[in-house]
């Protein structure tokens, strides 16, 4: 079978920064093994499938390298860009169908917004859990890390400064005691997300860093979702003073990334997030998939 696909880096405005992901054009009929295959294949974090849809204008599917999911931030932008690339969109509104809802989507020039479903406050995990995950001190972290989500849940871990930030190595046996603490079993949900309030850059106002565990890559160079999950807890607790931020990360791994980001709604009632970003297509080709 054949497809076409692109490749997109995400959050980037130009090719190699942000985020990749690859989209298949009509792959949403494909098998979960063929889709989780794929992911493999390209060594990236996430890949796409699109498909029709009775409920909205597309339909998509996000994989991991092990499992399906039920949203991604960066692959959201990043096939939005795509089906841009291929004319099957032009610029305006339009809707996804995801396995987390109908997510609503703005095209301006070449700047993609997308709004996120309103958060889910889940359990607070204690810093001193959260913080051998990363292998740095429980007082290095300033808030109560806490179970968010926007469409996919992650535990939202605030740090001191960009040193601690930096600092951050991912700890194996440290994140199988979180899991257990929560739980839950698998290690590619719920990861710890550490963020400062502190940019990268002076653009920036808050930077972030995403470890992940095999058979994942090792970082995640911009996480769309967890920037949406985030941005609901930090506007919640009072940790920053407008809905309204740059988000930046990726830029120690030589990718940066950025995202405009609103918040929607008052801190105890927030209605959603939107969370703004560009797309570069870097490669297009045809896909082949065992019959």
């Amino acid at each position: 079978m054949e497809f076409q696909f692109d490749w997109v880096d995400a959050f980037a405005s130009t090719a190699f920064g942000g985020n990749g992901c690859a989209v298949v054009h009509d792959g949403a009929v494909l098998s979960d093994a063929a889709c989780i295959s794929y992911v493999r294949e390209t060594s990236l974090v996430e890949c796409t499938f699109t498909g029709p849809s009775e409920v909205a204008d597309f339909r998509v599917k996000y994989y991991l390298a092990s499992r399906e999911i039920p949203f991604a931030g960066h692959p959201t932008i990043a096939t939005v860009a795509a089906l841009r690339h291929r004319d099957k969109i032009g610029e305006g509104s339009l809707t996804l169908e995801t396995g987390a809802g109908i997510v609503k989507i703005n095209v301006a020039g070449d700047l993609i917004t997308m709004t996120q479903v309103a958060p889910t406050f889940g359990a607070e995990v204690p810093s001193d859990i959260v913080a051998p995950v990363g292998g740095i001190d429980p007082q290095d972290i300033i808030s109560p890390p806490q179970i968010m989500s926007t469409g996919l849940p992650f535990c939202i871990t605030v740090v001191k400064d960009r040193e601690t930030l930096d600092r951050v190595c991912l700890n194996a046996k440290a994140l199988n005691d979180y899991f257990a603490h929560l739980g839950q079993e698998g290690t590619d949900v719920l990861e710890p997300y550490w963020i400062t309030l502190e940019g990268a850059t002076d653009a920036g106002d808050t930077y972030a860093r995403l470890l992940l565990a095999p058979p994942s890559p090792p970082e995640d160079p911009f996480t769309g979702s967890a920037t949406g999950a985030a941005a609901s807890y930090l506007w919640a607790r009072g940790l920053i003073s407008e809905p309204t931020y740059v988000a930046e990360q990726g830029h120690s791994m030589g990718r940066a990334g950025m995202a405009q980001v609103q918040v929607l709604g008052p801190p105890q009632a927030i209605t959603g997030v939107r969370v703004a970003g560009r797309g570069v297509v870097v490669m297009s080709g045809t896909a082949y998939f065992p019959d």
